[in-house]
């Protein structure tokens, strides 16, 4: 329905989640462990990419680069059946009528690799541009703290007048790429405000230089507003349009024999690759849909050296990042997210042994030798900690090394660190490394204590977990 009534998003984020919904309620079915629930969710994904473009490696590629981590070989198995799939259903039931197919392309030339070089960089510089804008829109519409009503008003107002004056910014914008290709840009800009102004190349150089700016703010209002949709068809579209641009530059300075339908096709790949952070999926994909298997070395080029850019702004992808901010997800630290999936509350012993802070020595001595806990939390009435000590802490009073105290609050000694209920266990596993100790006390409001949490708990349960997700 987005895309339908002219939304500047595409359809291949909904797909893949719906695959990805499939394999997910398949696994909860059959009541799977962890590993087959989240290949059976990639393999939904990638099914879903594999029929929409009719691209299996390219949907195997997606899977691995932005839904999977710590991937052994054995996982392709799936995978592969999972993209064969797709791609057979897509030929028996669309035959060619797939979201986009290339037939127009030229050879490769080594002579051409320059431009290449040069449309990596540029695509990676304006994935930069359309990561940045995606985020300041999201947070100028979180913001303003409207409802979801308004919200989609405001998104779908900005939006209609963003495709009455730019046309190409309509949908999905595949049509628009392939008259690139066919040379037909004319045709784009009669339909637009620009048909007022006597169409020259440099007429044409300025309108699709204005697209390319206002794409990301057409896709940001569209999926940020209330829209269904993602960033992979704008990707494509935003590149080929860079790519076309480009080649358009380059003819109006003297160089006449640039290759242009292959610059659109690697302007997609550079483009998609850094947005997306997904360089071989971007690669396959365009080979893929446009039969250009010779185009591969201007592909790696221009997808490798955009993918670079990204990654030197920012190491995590845009589409995790707000997972990332909050501690969530760390896309390649495979240990972080086992860490992650864990609950501190798990791990805190409710049972502690807790002593007054009035308590005599002789009542201290009596109670230790009936307890079987290694260490105590001090507190007072109101549970408030005060401190805590361990069985080494009180060891030289049992053996006549030292004179026994009159209090408890001499044996006493303060925590080396607090832990707050609600500490993630990476938070706690730092802390504990910082600090050197096996045991903390845990507090919640009013600095009350709650119980003691250990070191070996959390990594006995991080082993248990990994022992899950191997298996």
């Amino acid at each position: 329905v987005t895309v339908g009534l002219g939304g500047s998003a595409g359809l291949e984020s909904p797909i893949a989640v719906t695959g990805s919904a499939i394999g997910s309620n398949y696994a909860q079915t059959y009541r799977l462990g962890y590993k087959e629930r989240t290949l059976l969710l990639a393999a939904g994904a990638t099914a879903g990419i594999a029929s929409a473009f009719n691209a299996p490696i390219a949907g195997i590629m997606f899977a691995f680069e932005i839904l999977l981590t710590g991937v052994v070989f054995t996982d392709f198995i799936p995978l592969v059946v999972a993209a064969v799939c797709g791609s057979l259903l897509s030929r028996i039931l669309l035959q060619e009528d797939v979201l986009f197919r290339f037939y127009t392309r030229e050879s490769f030339n080594y002579r051409n690799v320059p431009y290449y070089l040069i449309l990596g960089i540029v695509t990676g510089i304006y994935a930069r541009y359309f990561v940045i804008i995606s985020q300041k829109v999201e947070h100028y519409l979180k913001k303003l703290s409207l409802s979801r009503l308004r919200k989609a008003m405001l998104g779908g107002a900005i939006l209609s007048l963003l495709c009455v004056l730019f046309p190409p910014l309509f949908g999905e914008g595949y049509d628009t790429v392939k008259a690139f290709t066919n040379g037909n840009t004319r045709a784009i800009i009669e339909n637009s405000f620009f048909r007022y102004f006597e169409i020259k190349d440099w007429t044409i150089i300025l309108f699709l230089l204005l697209v390319c700016l206002l794409k990301a703010f057409a896709t940001s209002f569209t999926i940020f507003s209330g829209g269904n949709g993602g960033n992979f068809a704008p990707s494509l579209f935003a590149g080929g349009t860079v790519g076309y641009l480009f080649a358009l530059v380059c003819q109006q300075i003297g160089f006449t024999d640039v290759p242009v339908t292959n610059l659109v096709l690697v302007g997609m790949a550079g483009a998609m690759s850094g947005v997306l952070y997904a360089p071989l999926t971007a690669i396959f994909l365009i080979a893929e849909s446009s039969l250009g298997y010779d185009l591969f070395i201007p592909l790696m080029i221009a997808s490798v050296i955009s993918y670079l850019i990204a990654k030197w702004f920012s190491p995590i992808s845009p589409e995790l990042k707000s997972m990332a901010d909050q501690g969530k997800i760390f896309t390649d630290k495979h240990d972080r997210n086992i860490l992650f999936a864990l609950h501190s509350e798990d791990f805190i012993d409710y049972n502690s042994q807790t002593i007054n802070e009035n308590t005599s020595i002789t009542e201290m001595f009596e109670l230790f030798k009936k307890s079987n806990k290694n260490v105590f939390a001090v507190i007072d009435d109101k549970r408030i900690l005060r401190g805590m000590f361990s069985i080494d802490d009180i060891r030289p009073y049992l053996f006549g090394d030292h004179d026994i105290p009159k209090n408890i609050t001499q044996i006493m000694k303060a925590p080396a660190a607090i832990i707050r209920k609600g500490d993630k266990p990476l938070e706690i596993l730092q802390i504990f490394d910082d600090t050197g100790v096996w045991n903390l006390p845990v507090v919640g409001e009013g600095n009350r204590f709650i119980g003691f949490i250990s070191k070996s708990s959390i990594l006995m349960g991080y082993r248990q977990l990994l022992k899950e997700y191997s298996e």
